[in-house]
Protein backbone atom coordinates (compact mmCIF):
# COMPACT_ATOMS: atom_id res chain seq x y z
CA UNK A 1 0.00 0.00 0.00
CA UNK A 2 1.30 3.51 -0.78
CA UNK A 3 2.35 5.53 1.68
CA UNK A 4 -1.16 8.36 0.49
CA UNK A 5 -3.54 4.94 1.06
CA UNK A 6 -2.20 4.58 4.54
CA UNK A 7 -1.96 7.69 5.73
CA UNK A 8 -5.73 7.79 4.13
CA UNK A 9 -6.56 4.77 5.83
CA UNK A 10 -4.72 5.67 9.16
CA UNK A 11 -6.72 9.25 9.15
CA UNK A 12 -9.85 7.61 8.96
CA UNK A 13 -8.98 5.08 11.76
CA UNK A 14 -8.01 7.96 14.15
CA UNK A 15 -10.68 10.80 12.97
CA UNK A 16 -13.16 8.09 14.33
CA UNK A 17 -10.57 8.29 17.57
CA UNK A 18 -10.78 12.07 17.34
CA UNK A 19 -14.39 12.51 16.78
CA UNK A 20 -15.70 10.43 19.90
CA UNK A 21 -13.82 13.15 21.83
CA UNK A 22 -15.16 16.18 19.49
CA UNK A 23 -18.75 16.54 19.13
CA UNK A 24 -18.54 18.88 16.38
CA UNK A 25 -16.16 21.98 15.56
CA UNK A 26 -12.52 21.85 16.14
CA UNK A 27 -11.83 22.32 19.94
CA UNK A 28 -9.43 20.25 21.60
CA UNK A 29 -10.54 17.86 24.94
CA UNK A 30 -9.64 18.78 28.20
CA UNK A 31 -7.46 16.04 29.52
CA UNK A 32 -8.69 13.57 32.10
CA UNK A 33 -6.22 13.19 35.10
CA UNK A 34 -5.27 9.89 33.47
CA UNK A 35 -4.62 11.13 30.86
CA UNK A 36 -2.11 13.92 31.87
CA UNK A 37 -0.02 11.58 34.00
CA UNK A 38 1.09 9.83 30.23
CA UNK A 39 3.08 11.98 28.13
CA UNK A 40 2.96 12.37 24.56
CA UNK A 41 4.13 10.09 21.98
CA UNK A 42 5.31 12.91 19.96
CA UNK A 43 4.24 16.71 19.40
CA UNK A 44 3.72 18.21 16.18
CA UNK A 45 4.28 22.21 15.93
CA UNK A 46 3.22 21.71 19.45
CA UNK A 47 0.25 20.05 19.51
CA UNK A 48 0.75 16.01 21.31
CA UNK A 49 -0.50 12.92 19.77
CA UNK A 50 -1.87 11.55 22.91
CA UNK A 51 -1.10 8.37 24.19
CA UNK A 52 -4.91 7.29 24.67
CA UNK A 53 -5.09 8.30 20.09
CA UNK A 54 -1.85 6.36 19.47
CA UNK A 55 -3.35 2.89 21.74
CA UNK A 56 -7.00 3.31 19.65
CA UNK A 57 -4.99 3.41 16.29
CA UNK A 58 -2.81 0.72 17.16
CA UNK A 59 -5.36 -1.82 18.19
CA UNK A 60 -7.40 -1.09 14.99
CA UNK A 61 -4.37 -1.68 12.79
CA UNK A 62 -3.11 -4.34 14.51
CA UNK A 63 -5.26 -5.88 17.37
CA UNK A 64 -2.74 -5.13 20.05
CA UNK A 65 -2.16 -3.14 22.39
CA UNK A 66 0.56 -0.52 21.80
CA UNK A 67 2.85 -2.54 23.96
CA UNK A 68 2.53 -5.46 22.10
CA UNK A 69 3.55 -4.38 18.97
CA UNK A 70 7.52 -4.88 17.05
CA UNK A 71 9.48 -1.08 17.32
CA UNK A 72 9.33 -1.06 13.26
CA UNK A 73 5.62 -1.34 13.45
CA UNK A 74 5.36 1.86 16.20
CA UNK A 75 7.66 3.85 14.19
CA UNK A 76 5.31 2.86 11.61
CA UNK A 77 2.35 3.90 12.61
CA UNK A 78 3.48 6.99 14.53
CA UNK A 79 5.02 8.79 11.46
CA UNK A 80 1.54 7.90 9.63
CA UNK A 81 0.16 9.66 12.90
CA UNK A 82 2.13 12.79 12.36
CA UNK A 83 1.84 12.72 8.38
CA UNK A 84 -2.08 13.15 9.26
CA UNK A 85 -1.42 15.67 12.06
CA UNK A 86 1.00 18.01 9.75
CA UNK A 87 -1.59 17.51 6.90
CA UNK A 88 -4.64 18.55 9.49
CA UNK A 89 -3.00 21.51 10.69
CA UNK A 90 -1.99 22.88 7.15
CA UNK A 91 -6.00 22.24 6.82
CA UNK A 92 -6.73 24.42 9.77
CA UNK A 93 -4.26 27.16 8.19
CA UNK A 94 -6.29 26.87 4.92
CA UNK A 95 -9.43 27.69 6.37
CA UNK A 96 -10.66 24.24 5.44
CA UNK A 97 -12.45 23.47 8.98
CA UNK A 98 -14.73 26.10 7.91
CA UNK A 99 -16.15 23.97 5.06
CA UNK A 100 -19.65 23.79 5.35
CA UNK A 101 -19.64 20.03 4.91
CA UNK A 102 -17.45 19.38 7.78
CA UNK A 103 -19.86 19.77 10.64
CA UNK A 104 -21.92 17.14 9.47
CA UNK A 105 -19.13 14.93 8.70
CA UNK A 106 -18.01 15.32 12.06
CA UNK A 107 -21.25 14.94 13.91
CA UNK A 108 -21.17 11.43 11.39
CA UNK A 109 -18.14 10.54 12.52
CA UNK A 110 -18.73 11.49 16.24
CA UNK A 111 -21.96 9.06 16.01
CA UNK A 112 -20.32 6.05 14.59
CA UNK A 113 -17.81 6.33 17.51
CA UNK A 114 -20.27 6.40 20.17
CA UNK A 115 -22.13 3.62 18.70
CA UNK A 116 -19.30 1.28 18.04
CA UNK A 117 -18.46 1.56 21.57
CA UNK A 118 -21.97 0.82 22.91
CA UNK A 119 -21.71 -2.87 20.63
CA UNK A 120 -18.74 -3.34 21.99
CA UNK A 121 -19.60 -2.49 25.55
CA UNK A 122 -22.62 -4.61 24.93
CA UNK A 123 -20.61 -7.57 23.35
CA UNK A 124 -18.29 -7.48 26.20
CA UNK A 125 -20.80 -7.65 29.11
CA UNK A 126 -22.81 -10.54 27.40
CA UNK A 127 -20.64 -13.34 26.63
CA UNK A 128 -22.39 -16.06 25.62
CA UNK A 129 -22.38 -19.34 28.10
CA UNK A 130 -22.26 -23.20 26.65
CA UNK A 131 -26.36 -23.28 26.68
CA UNK A 132 -26.68 -20.42 24.22
CA UNK A 133 -23.66 -21.79 21.78
CA UNK A 134 -25.10 -25.10 22.17
CA UNK A 135 -28.86 -23.73 20.62
CA UNK A 136 -26.80 -22.18 18.07
CA UNK A 137 -24.92 -25.22 17.47
CA UNK A 138 -28.39 -26.51 16.90
CA UNK A 139 -29.92 -24.14 14.45
CA UNK A 140 -27.19 -24.70 12.62
CA UNK A 141 -26.60 -28.07 12.45
CA UNK A 142 -30.82 -28.03 11.11
CA UNK A 143 -30.19 -25.95 8.57
CA UNK A 144 -27.12 -28.36 6.92
CA UNK A 145 -27.74 -30.32 4.00
CA UNK A 146 -28.96 -34.02 5.56
CA UNK A 147 -27.31 -35.27 2.28
CA UNK A 148 -24.09 -35.48 0.56
CA UNK A 149 -23.27 -37.10 -2.56
CA UNK A 150 -20.03 -38.16 -4.59
CA UNK A 151 -20.75 -37.78 -8.49
CA UNK A 152 -19.64 -37.31 -11.89
CA UNK A 153 -20.11 -35.25 -14.47
CA UNK A 154 -19.49 -34.65 -18.60
CA UNK A 155 -19.40 -30.95 -19.34
CA UNK A 156 -20.13 -29.24 -23.29
CA UNK A 157 -20.86 -26.50 -24.42
CA UNK A 158 -23.13 -27.80 -27.43
CA UNK A 159 -26.29 -29.93 -26.00
CA UNK A 160 -25.93 -32.14 -28.97
CA UNK A 161 -22.85 -33.71 -28.10
CA UNK A 162 -24.32 -33.76 -24.46
CA UNK A 163 -27.12 -35.58 -26.12
CA UNK A 164 -24.50 -37.88 -28.15
CA UNK A 165 -22.59 -39.06 -24.76
CA UNK A 166 -25.52 -40.18 -23.49
CA UNK A 167 -26.42 -42.37 -26.82
CA UNK A 168 -22.76 -43.69 -26.12
CA UNK A 169 -23.20 -44.50 -22.44
CA UNK A 170 -26.18 -46.02 -23.51
CA UNK A 171 -24.64 -48.00 -25.74
CA UNK A 172 -21.97 -49.32 -22.79
CA UNK A 173 -19.29 -46.77 -23.42
CA UNK A 174 -17.10 -45.99 -20.46
CA UNK A 175 -18.18 -43.12 -18.26
CA UNK A 176 -14.83 -41.96 -17.35
CA UNK A 177 -13.51 -42.37 -20.76
CA UNK A 178 -16.03 -40.06 -22.27
CA UNK A 179 -15.67 -37.63 -19.83
CA UNK A 180 -11.96 -37.38 -20.31
CA UNK A 181 -12.62 -37.11 -23.95
CA UNK A 182 -15.01 -35.00 -24.16
CA UNK A 183 -15.36 -32.79 -21.03
CA UNK A 184 -14.45 -28.95 -20.58
CA UNK A 185 -13.60 -28.43 -16.91
CA UNK A 186 -11.08 -29.50 -14.66
CA UNK A 187 -12.45 -32.91 -13.90
CA UNK A 188 -11.70 -33.81 -17.41
CA UNK A 189 -8.66 -35.81 -16.15
CA UNK A 190 -10.35 -37.32 -13.63
CA UNK A 191 -13.21 -38.84 -15.33
CA UNK A 192 -15.57 -36.11 -14.63
CA UNK A 193 -15.05 -37.03 -10.80
CA UNK A 194 -16.33 -34.20 -8.25
CA UNK A 195 -15.70 -36.15 -4.80
CA UNK A 196 -18.27 -35.35 -2.13
CA UNK A 197 -19.88 -32.57 -2.27
CA UNK A 198 -23.47 -30.90 -0.59
CA UNK A 199 -26.21 -29.98 -2.98
CA UNK A 200 -25.44 -25.99 -1.73
CA UNK A 201 -22.26 -26.18 -3.22
CA UNK A 202 -23.41 -26.55 -6.99
CA UNK A 203 -25.77 -24.61 -9.34
CA UNK A 204 -29.23 -24.95 -8.89
CA UNK A 205 -29.68 -27.18 -11.89
CA UNK A 206 -26.75 -29.85 -11.59
CA UNK A 207 -27.94 -30.19 -7.95
CA UNK A 208 -31.50 -30.56 -7.89
CA UNK A 209 -31.10 -33.14 -11.25
CA UNK A 210 -28.08 -34.96 -8.49
CA UNK A 211 -30.65 -35.44 -6.02
CA UNK A 212 -33.06 -37.49 -7.80
CA UNK A 213 -30.81 -40.05 -9.18
CA UNK A 214 -30.24 -42.89 -7.84
CA UNK A 215 -26.66 -44.72 -6.83
CA UNK A 216 -25.41 -45.38 -10.38
CA UNK A 217 -27.95 -43.76 -12.01
CA UNK A 218 -26.87 -41.06 -15.01
CA UNK A 219 -29.05 -38.48 -16.27
CA UNK A 220 -31.12 -39.60 -19.30
CA UNK A 221 -31.37 -36.00 -20.72
CA UNK A 222 -28.46 -32.90 -20.55
CA UNK A 223 -28.99 -31.07 -18.21
CA UNK A 224 -28.33 -27.38 -18.58
CA UNK A 225 -26.49 -24.79 -15.99
CA UNK A 226 -24.87 -21.36 -16.45
CA UNK A 227 -21.64 -23.73 -17.74
CA UNK A 228 -22.77 -25.59 -20.19
CA UNK A 229 -24.83 -29.26 -20.70
CA UNK A 230 -23.98 -31.56 -17.98
CA UNK A 231 -24.44 -35.44 -18.02
CA UNK A 232 -24.16 -36.98 -14.37
CA UNK A 233 -23.78 -39.80 -12.68
CA UNK A 234 -24.19 -40.36 -9.03
CA UNK A 235 -21.52 -42.48 -7.32
CA UNK A 236 -23.06 -42.81 -4.11
CA UNK A 237 -24.17 -40.87 -1.49
CA UNK A 238 -24.50 -40.56 2.55
CA UNK A 239 -26.20 -38.74 5.31
CA UNK A 240 -24.08 -35.29 5.86
CA UNK A 241 -21.90 -35.68 9.11
CA UNK A 242 -21.90 -31.65 11.67
CA UNK A 243 -18.80 -31.39 13.12
CA UNK A 244 -18.83 -31.67 17.09
CA UNK A 245 -20.49 -28.98 18.89
CA UNK A 246 -16.61 -28.34 20.97
CA UNK A 247 -14.50 -28.04 17.52
CA UNK A 248 -16.64 -24.95 16.27
CA UNK A 249 -17.76 -23.68 19.79
CA UNK A 250 -15.36 -20.91 19.86
CA UNK A 251 -16.86 -19.74 16.33
CA UNK A 252 -20.40 -19.87 17.29
CA UNK A 253 -19.54 -17.29 20.08
CA UNK A 254 -19.55 -14.36 17.20
CA UNK A 255 -22.70 -15.45 15.58
CA UNK A 256 -24.49 -15.22 19.05
CA UNK A 257 -23.42 -12.23 19.68
CA UNK A 258 -24.22 -10.74 16.14
CA UNK A 259 -27.42 -11.58 16.90
CA UNK A 260 -28.40 -10.21 20.29
CA UNK A 261 -26.22 -7.11 19.00
CA UNK A 262 -28.75 -6.62 16.53
CA UNK A 263 -31.84 -7.20 18.67
CA UNK A 264 -30.28 -5.28 21.44
CA UNK A 265 -30.29 -2.60 18.54
CA UNK A 266 -33.67 -3.16 17.50
CA UNK A 267 -35.36 -2.96 20.90
CA UNK A 268 -33.65 0.58 21.05
CA UNK A 269 -34.82 1.63 18.35
CA UNK A 270 -38.43 0.47 19.22
CA UNK A 271 -38.42 2.68 22.24
CA UNK A 272 -37.54 5.71 20.77
CA UNK A 273 -39.04 8.66 19.53
CA UNK A 274 -38.74 8.51 15.74
CA UNK A 275 -40.68 11.08 13.07
CA UNK A 276 -39.43 11.46 9.66
CA UNK A 277 -40.16 8.12 8.55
Amino acid sequence: MSTTLRTAALAATAALALAACNKAGNSTPAATPAAAVEPPVATVNGEPITAAVFNVVVQSQFNKKAAEITPEQRKQTLEQLIEMYVAAQQAKKENLSDDPDMGPRIQLQYMNALAGALVQKHIKSDKPNDEQLKAEYDKWVAQLPKTEYHARHILVKDEAVAKDAIAQIGKGAKFEDLAKKLSVDGSKAQGGDLGWFTPDRMVKPFSEAVEKLKKGEYTKEPVKSEFGYHVIRLEDSRPTTPPPFDSIKDRLAPMVQQREVREYIESLRKSATIQGL
